[in-house]
C-alpha cells in the first residue's frame, strides 16, 4: 500500500492577534510589544512559540500559544495607545493546520497556485488552497497553512484528499 504524501493535522490551542498600523511609524512598538523582529514584507519572524506575519503594507499577524493571547492584547495595546491602530483577536475566526512529510511541497501545490520553490525559508503567502483564502509558510518539516475557520472543514477535506497515497505530482 502506498504511502500518504505528508500528515495533514489541525493545530489547536493558537491565539491569533491581528494588528493594523503604520508599520513605518509603529514598527519598534509592535516589535518590543510582540518580542519578535518585524518581518520584511511577505515574510514571517519566529522564535520558539511566537511567530509575527507580513500580512499586508499596515496589517501583521501574531501567532501564540492560546494562553498568551489576553497579555499580548493588553501589551500591544499599551505599546500603541498613542497611534492610529487596531488591534484585534481572530484565534476563533481561523483554522491552522500542519501539512509536514518529504512530499508536503506537494499537497499545497495541488491545491495553491503559488510557486513554492520561489517562497523562501521564511516566506509567508496568501494564496489559496483549492477555493478558499489560505496564507501558509515552511515550518519544519513542511508547511503551515491558516484559512478562515468557516471553511475548516472543507480545508481539512481538500489538504486530506491531496495527500492521499498515490496522488504525487507528475515529475518536474
Amino acid at each position: 500500500m502506498a504511502e500518504a504524501l505528508a500528515t495533514v493535522a489541525r493545530l489547536d490551542g493558537l491565539g491569533m492577534i491581528t494588528i493594523r498600523a503604520d508599520l513605518s511609524r509603529s514598527g519598534d512598538a509592535i516589535a518590543e510589544a510582540a518580542g519578535l523582529a518585524i518581518p520584511d514584507a511577505t515574510r514571517i519572524s519566529t522564535d520558539g512559540s511566537r511567530s509575527l506575519g507580513w500580512m499586508s503594507p499596515d496589517e501583521l499577524l501574531l501567532i501564540l500559544p492560546a494562553q498568551e493571547t489576553p497579555d499580548a492584547i493588553a501589551a500591544l495595546e499599551q505599546a500603541l495607545a498613542a497611534e492610529h491602530a487596531l488591534i484585534a483577536d481572530v484565534s476563533d475566526a481561523r483554522a491552522v493546520f500542519e501539512v509536514i512529510g518529504d512530499h508536503a511541497s506537494d499537497v499545497i501545490a495541488k491545491l495553491s497556485p503559488a510557486h513554492l520553490d520561489a517562497l523562501p525559508q521564511d516566506g509567508l503567502r496568501r494564496s489559496r488552497a483549492a477555493q478558499t483564502a489560505a496564507a501558509f509558510w515552511r515550518v519544519d518539516g513542511g508547511f503551515r497553512l491558516i484559512g478562515f475557520r468557516s471553511t475548516a472543514d472543507y480545508l481539512d477535506l481538500v489538504l486530506q484528499s491531496a495527500a492521499c497515497p498515490g496522488s504525487g505530482l507528475a515529475p518536474r
